[in-house]
């Protein structure tokens, strides 16, 4: 039985009197690799930082494996969940951003480490072991003692992404990882992705690389205005768009 490990119902989330999320329904279920495209402003990037708590929504749910995120419901009043509690909730995704976010002043292994040893409270022998694995499968083990600045871009993101990844995240979030990178950087990042896709990893991504979405989504989610207008197989919707605004963005778009 297939199990769902993302599901978010009626999500509205505002800034000021703007709203940005307009009552968003959808799901992901386990090995799932699930691609969000969209105009700039069409609230793709918010729905993942709402989905980590990253930012606060104002009604709605999300449960991710089954546990509510973020707040609780007593009698008729939501509360937000204490921040323990919330950071405990938000290892239970792994993220990768736009910015690498590496400290400077450690190592490729050592950005790694930290998390393993902090959050998860293992030894520095054991959360080496786990660096290093992570950083070979993101082909980087001859970069492990490296510092973010003796890196290209490319390799920052991979090293980023193999961070999140060593921490044992039930859904992995990447928020147009590859759009702060030089164009011959960007194809290093998405065969990694690839290959955690291959492996079967639970993933849900804001991306431009239309390709990209085509050829690795189990399924694409086309957002417009703060709603999902359409989604389904890209191999149906890139071809054969059944909205008038996914054909007139498809058409703008890096995908021919």
């Amino acid at each position: 039985m297939v199990k769902t490990i993302l599901d978010i119902k009626g999500l509205r989330k505002t800034y000021g009197i703007h709203e940005v999320l307009k009552g968003i329904d959808c799901s992901v279920q386990e090995g799932e690799v699930i691609s969000i495209i969209g105009s700039s402003g069409s609230g793709k990037t918010t729905l993942l930082r709402c989905i980590n708590m990253l930012e606060e929504f104002q009604s709605g749910t999300i449960r991710l494996d089954g546990e509510e995120i973020g707040y609780r419901v007593e009698g008729v009043t939501r509360r937000r969940k204490s921040e323990k509690e919330i950071a405990r909730q938000r290892a239970l995704t792994g993220m990768a951003f736009q910015q690498f976010n590496l400290f400077p002043h450690m190592s490729a292994a050592e950005n790694i480490m930290l998390g393993l040893v902090k959050v998860k409270k293992m030894t520095k022998p054991e959360a080496r072991a786990i660096a290093e694995k992570w950083l070979d499968r993101v082909g980087l083990a001859a970069r492990m003692n490296h510092y973010p600045g003796q890196l290209s871009g490319g390799q920052q993101q991979r090293v980023a992404i193999a961070r999140a990844i060593a921490m044992s995240p039930r859904l992995m979030l990447f928020d147009e990882v590859t759009s702060a990178l030089d164009p011959e950087l960007v194809g290093e990042v998405l065969q990694v992705i690839k290959r955690l896709a291959a492996d079967g990893m639970t993933m849900l991504l804001v991306t431009h690389e239309m390709r990209f979405a085509y050829e690795v989504s189990s399924r694409v989610i086309f957002m417009n205005q703060g709603v999902i207008c359409e989604e389904g197989d890209p191999k149906k919707m890139f071809v054969s768009p059944k909205t008038e605004r996914l054909a007139e963005f498809l058409k703008t778009s890096s995908f021919n």
